[in-house]
């Protein structure tokens, strides 16, 4: 029998080993505040996933392949612009030299601006092997094309003809190049732009599933990891008989806010995204198209005085492009004028879905005036009044034409500025969350050693 004495606590034989109660305290705290830590590790790291991911969305379409692929649609642009001042050039014969030279000049112009958007484009195509030969191919048509017309520029000087159609063999060459230029160089450019879109879209696609994904994998771990650090605090509380301690306290506030922030600002870099796509790549896009599609029309104007075998085609082609950019029932051009002129306000094709707010409503008007501008220039035409036709397509019809076209621009740069708005807004709202998460992950940290060391050191 063991006698102890009074007052004592027994005393553990020599090499026994301590009491369970004091070994598995530290232990216990060690492994929640690993757990705790891991969870704080997920909760960041789903922020700079996410943070990653919407950044290379905002920076594919809002600086590499975005601007690209709009530069890319000015090819477009260009061609049928080159084909039109060709075309208003014929008809202007030995008169009109200084809209002549003027003419000349702007073709030089667009020229220029095709090989720049050819290189852009090959530069896009990147390694796709389809692609690039799309603008070998535009690159060789377009040297074909500026040799026919050369060639039909060249006999139009020589033969000195008077205002309005030229020599027949001067129309001959012309058909060639034209033919060339509507037939093959511009669909080839906009199937161009149609693939270089394709980058825009596939990435708008992959963020649109992929940042809202994200954003909840943040909530998800932002939601474990405070429940880890309730869960700390609650041990060290009830273990040590203390309230929670206050460092725990702002690890947990810091936390939170980490979360709703993060989460936040992934939704609002996801709006960023659309917003830039929908409101501002989308639409400059679709008009660049409707303006490369109206220069074309006027010049179809022009080749429907100078080539008169042509003249039905080229009046029908005009209709069809007419109809592609603001569509109404018509079977006839002289139709078509008459419902463009009532302004019913719900008419579909490009320009449609453009046509509301005050900037829509001055395309409008600008479009109906070319519109009536055109029935006049025509009604002179049909009624055989040839001298006065050409200073009609190049006076009124050519004013009403460029008021029309700076309509269009004015409102591709308001919906330019809405695209850079959006992509602005969106790199700010990364930039200042990974500010605020840097600072965070530091804070959080300390927060949470702060709060569990003291613990621990009264083991010691």
């Amino acid at each position: 029998m063991t006698v102890m004495a009074p007052g004592r606590a027994p005393v553990a034989p020599a090499g026994a080993a301590p009491p369970p109660v004091r070994r598995s305290v530290p232990g216990r705290i060690r492994v929640i505040s690993g757990i705790t830590v891991a969870s704080l590790a997920l909760l960041f790291a789903a922020l700079a996933v996410g943070s990653a991911s919407a950044r290379d969305g905002l920076q594919v379409i809002g600086h590499d392949a975005g601007p690209q692929v709009v530069a890319t649609a000015g090819l477009h642009l260009a061609l049928s612009d080159m084909d039109a001042q060709v075309a208003n050039i014929l008809v202007m014969g030995n008169g009109w030299a200084p809209l002549r030279q003027k003419a000349m000049a702007r073709y030089e112009q667009r020229r220029s601006e095709a090989n720049q958007a050819l290189l852009k484009a090959f530069e896009l195509s990147g390694d796709n092997p389809a692609e690039r030969r799309t603008v070998q191919s535009v690159l060789d048509g377009l040297g074909r094309y500026e040799r026919l017309a050369g060639q039909a520029l060249v006999l139009d000087e020589r033969a000195g003809h008077a205002p309005g159609p030229p020599p027949e063999d001067v129309v001959a060459i012309y058909r060639q190049a034209t033919d060339l230029m509507r037939k093959v160089l511009l669909p080839q450019a906009y199937n161009l732009t149609l693939e270089s879109g394709t980058i825009v879209r596939r990435t708008y696609d992959e963020k649109a599933v992929t940042v809202p994904l994200l954003r909840v994998a943040v909530v998800v771990a932002g939601l474990l990891a405070l429940g880890c650090l309730v869960w700390l605090q609650v041990f060290l509380a009830t273990r040590f008989r203390r309230i929670f301690g206050p460092a725990l306290l702002v690890a947990t506030v810091a936390t939170a806010v980490a979360m709703i922030s993060g989460a936040g600002a992934l939704a609002r870099d996801q709006e960023a995204l659309r917003d830039a796509k929908s409101a501002g790549f989308d639409p400059v896009l679709t008009l660049a198209r409707a303006r490369a599609i109206s220069n074309s029309m006027q010049g179809d104007q022009s080749r429907y005085l100078l080539d008169k075998e042509r003249a039905d085609t080229y009046e029908h082609t005009y209709l069809d492009k007419s109809l592609s950019l603001i569509y109404s029932p018509a079977g006839n051009l002289s139709t078509y004028h008459g419902i463009v002129s009532k302004d019913s306000g719900s008419f579909l094709g490009l320009l449609g879905p453009e046509l509301v707010g005050r900037q829509g409503e001055e395309v409008m008007r600008a479009y109906q005036r070319f519109q009536a501008a055109d029935q006049a220039f025509r009604d002179l035409v049909t009624s055989g009044r040839v001298a006065e036709a050409v200073p009609a397509r190049l006076g009124p019809v050519s004013h009403a034409f460029d008021a029309y076209d700076r309509s269009l621009v004015a409102l591709t740069d308001r919906h330019q500025d809405e695209f850079q708005r959006a992509i602005k807004s969106g790199e700010s709202t990364l930039d200042s969350l990974w500010t605020l998460e840097e600072f965070a992950m530091g804070a959080i940290g300390l927060m949470v050693i702060a709060g569990v060391w003291p613990r621990l050191k009264e083991y010691r």
